[in-house]
């Protein structure tokens, strides 16, 4: 499996820079593949700007894959789309730079793919010699030709060809459109190959072209190259990406099976007699005969029923007139101001992202009760020092995660003296800059699985690492 991916990347013959950059690597704990196709908009400087910056978050963002994979994608790209937005808020000078990108992380021991695109990158799959092209050109050209309006030849001349409607960067919030990210997953079984590339390759170089180089007998690194020669010697416009992965486990071959031999009507089958336990006979009841020390026991039995039923009648009158203490004594949770308006800004909170600013806090927030997430997925990110901290009667968790959650990221906060401070379920928790002062169990987490199902797999390992300062963000 060591030679089953390959990217590669080229200026082209008639740009002076390369605003494409692309991902060709296992993410970091070996389990998948990153496969990934970025490529800039908006200028000499801002193209580069906008395609690494979103590469680096994807990096970031990817190190560790775990749980629901289709909404991690869709994160991942909000967070780019937020981080290449602020950059060009605060650099005038980049106002108009932007990228697409198609990414895909590729299970290959589980024979699946899990993508994410937006703009016109393309994802293709190769199975069986035929070609299939994955993803959706978010271009009104692109929606002609997907569409079937125009042909592959008539949209590779169109004039309007690269006008793209959607690109990250173009605003601050894409979580407000559930569609803005085009989603999926499909099968990837032995032998197939996937294709990720820029509108540089597929501008100038036409579906059959491509299915030819692919079939090949090359491997991945010749083929790419080959991807990237047919390109310039067309011309070579743009600049030109491409990113391949293979699923080079062998194909299964199935054999013919022999059909059991069907029973004659007039034969009988051999029937081993099976051996019947004889049944055991049930042991005698012993009978005595009664008598005067029979009648003694069982008077003797009755006078201390009747003396027990008088004590115990007795000690209920006298508890009775004691006053009551639980008033006094039961512990009622009740919640401070500013654990109701977290908890209230959870439940309502319309897209994934939250940004708890230390500003709107008084610190340390005070927990005298569980904070509840039932979000599908959340980012939870701090501006300045936010401590959860346990109230003096409280004992209970600070975080609790539904079972439904599926992505959840705490960034950048800190819980202090919670026995237990997160229960979570399945993989659903990130962790990012997070500490956890005098925490007996930092994270408590469960896994659900089916009732009498038969379960195979493994829980991931070396989730977590420990550093003594925080990771900077990348940009």
């Amino acid at each position: 499996m060591a030679n089953n991916f390959f990217g590669i990347t080229d200026t082209g013959r008639q740009r002076q820079n390369n605003e494409d950059v692309f991902i060709a690597e296992k993410s970091g704990d070996g389990n998948f593949i990153i496969a990934c196709v970025v490529d800039g908009v908006g200028g000499y400087a801002g193209g580069e700007i906008a395609a690494e910056i979103a590469r680096a978050t994807i990096l970031e963002q990817l190190q560790f894959i775990a749980g629901d994979i289709i909404p991690l994608l869709v994160n991942t790209f909000t967070i780019a789309n937020q981080r290449i937005y602020d950059e060009k808020v605060q650099n005038k000078d980049l106002e108009n730079m932007a990228c697409v990108l198609t990414l895909a992380v590729v299970d290959v021991i589980n024979n699946k793919f899990y993508y994410a695109h937006v703009g016109d990158t393309r994802l293709y799959l190769l199975r069986d010699y035929s070609l299939i092209k994955i993803s959706k050109d978010h271009s009104f050209v692109g929606f002609l030709e997907d569409s079937g309006r125009l042909t592959e030849e008539a949209a590779m001349d169109h004039p309007k060809r690269n006008e793209i409607n959607k690109a990250l960067g173009f605003a601050g919030q894409i979580s407000k459109d559930p569609d803005f990210v085009e989603t999926g997953n499909s099968p990837f079984l032995p032998g197939d190959i996937l294709l990720i590339c820029s509108d540089g390759l597929t501008d100038l170089v036409d579906k059959s072209k491509i299915t030819s180089i692919l079939t090949s007998s090359d491997n991945l690194p010749e083929k790419g190259k080959k991807l990237i020669d047919a390109a310039n010697n067309r011309g070579g416009k743009d600049n030109v990406t491409v990113v391949l992965v293979h699923n080079d486990k062998e194909r299964k071959q199935h054999s013919a099976t022999k059909p059991v031999a069907a029973v004659k009507a007039t034969e009988q089958p051999e029937v081993t007699p099976v051996p019947v336990k004889k049944q055991e006979e049930p042991s005698p009841v012993v009978k005595t005969k009664g008598n005067g020390s029979t009648v003694a026991v069982l008077t003797l039995l009755c006078f201390i029923f009747l003396g027990g039923f008088i004590w115990q009648f007795k000690k209920n009158i006298d508890q009775a007139a004691i006053p009551k203490k639980t008033d006094t004594l039961a512990v009622q949770h009740i919640k401070n101001a500013a654990e109701l308006k977290l908890q209230d800004t959870i439940n309502k909170l319309k897209g994934h992202t939250l940004i708890l600013s230390a500003a709107d806090f008084k610190q340390p927030i005070i927990l005298s009760d569980t904070l509840h997430i039932n979000k599908d997925s959340l980012y939870i990110k701090t501006k300045g020092a936010i401590v959860f901290k346990k109230d003096s009667t409280y004992s209970g968790p600070a975080i609790a995660l539904a079972a439904n959650c599926k992505y959840v990221v705490l960034d950048s906060v800190a819980f202090d003296g919670f026995r237990t401070a997160i229960i979570t379920h399945n993989d659903a928790l990130v962790l990012k800059n997070v500490q956890f002062i005098n925490s007996l169990t930092p994270v408590q987490a469960s896994y659900m699985f089916p009732n009498k199902k038969y379960i195979s797999g493994r829980l991931f390992g070396s989730m977590f690492k420990t550093d003594s300062v925080p990771v900077k963000a990348t940009h």
